[in-house]
């Protein structure tokens, strides 16, 4: 269970400072150890150091980032969303400049050409993302942040408020945390609420898989399909390789509380086998390449109906499917 916020602020997020505190003067020490321990191991899964360095920097902008909240927050300004979100723009920014120089990390994205007019008249979008990998919402939010000079907003897992820098921030921000057993409505309700709100700045970013690809979750979300009836559904999330069938409930409900923004839809592939930590520290390559496709659907093309918008929805996530297909096709032949 989480606990309570007044236990989150001040125990949570002075812990974090201290650990900070603690990594920072004993590094020497880490870097030996991380060096000993590489020894062990073959040439390609040396990486202890770079692990080492990346968990210092993060933690150090953690920290800084709660100093800044706290000085917000003393200053009356924790109310002022604009200097949120300049705080979390320079966080993502530095930590996607720490993993290019330590993970060798590069990110080539193909975007939409802007829309007709965009530059007089900038709308709302409502973004659905392919759900894969480490650190896809940071690169999103990143990019979204930075490219675009949107304020996105997002539904997340109750349970990242562990994480007490983005407690306090998107605490701060139009977002929302659901529990985790808090069921499908309040997900959806949460979603309505945020598009609904929406200005020309805006960003609604959402998942429609609801979780990470992995075969297992692919065959239960098949039958799930097959249970309630949705045979097409099912056959046509059969002939995707790549994706979980995407839940359409959220993306519909998004649209319908705010009509006038346009869809982007994102996929991304390269590092989409290093789901948990051990994956990460095992596998994680040299020289870290992330590839990235975005499709921009105005609002006056996005379907009415509710059972056309479901066939729209999976039109898109098989185009998705096969652009990984394609983006994999040269390393198997490399």
């Amino acid at each position: 269970m989480l606990p309570p916020r007044i236990v989150r602020r001040l125990v949570l997020a002075p812990l974090v400072i201290v650990l900070t505190v603690f990594m920072v003067v004993t590094l020497p020490l880490w870097l030996v150890v991380a060096a000993a321990a590489a020894l062990r191991l073959p040439p390609p899964q040396r990486r202890s150091a770079r692990f080492v360095w990346f968990a210092v920097v993060w933690l150090t902008l953690e920290s800084a980032v709660l100093v800044a909240c706290a000085w917000l927050w003393v200053a009356g300004g924790a109310r002022r969303q604009e200097r949120h979100y300049a705080l979390i723009k320079w966080f993502l920014e530095k930590v996607f400049t720490t993993a290019v120089h330590i993970f060798q990390l590069r990110v080539d994205i193909e975007e939409p050409e802007l829309a007709a007019g965009e530059g007089q008249q900038v709308k709302p979008i409502i973004v659905l993302s392919r759900h894969a990998g480490p650190g896809d919402s940071f690169l999103l939010i990143h990019h979204l942040l930075e490219r675009y000079e949107r304020r996105p907003r997002i539904v997340m897992k109750a349970a990242l408020q562990y994480d007490p820098s983005l407690d306090v921030v998107i605490n701060r921000l139009p977002n929302a945390f659901v529990p985790r057993k808090s069921g499908h409505t309040l997900v959806i309700e949460e979603i309505r609420r945020l598009s609904a709100t929406m200005t020309g700045q805006d960003a609604l970013v959402i998942f429609p898989e609801g979780g990470n690809f992995t075969p297992r979750r692919r065959q239960k979300a098949i039958a799930r399909l097959e249970e309630k009836g949705l045979l097409a559904e099912a056959e046509r999330a059969r002939g995707m390789d790549h994706l979980l069938p995407p839940r359409p409930n959220g993306a519909i409900a998004a649209i319908e509380a705010c009509p006038s923004a346009d869809v982007v839809f994102v996929a991304h592939t390269g590092l989409d086998d290093l789901v948990t930590i051990r994956d990460i520290w095992r596998y994680l390559p040299v020289r870290a390449h992330i590839t990235a496709k975005w499709w921009r659907v105005p609002a006056s093309a996005v379907p009415r109906e509710r059972e056309d918008r479901i066939h729209w929805l999976y039109d898109h996530w098989e185009r998705i499917d096969e652009w990984i297909t394609a983006q994999r096709m040269p390393a198997r032949h490399g």
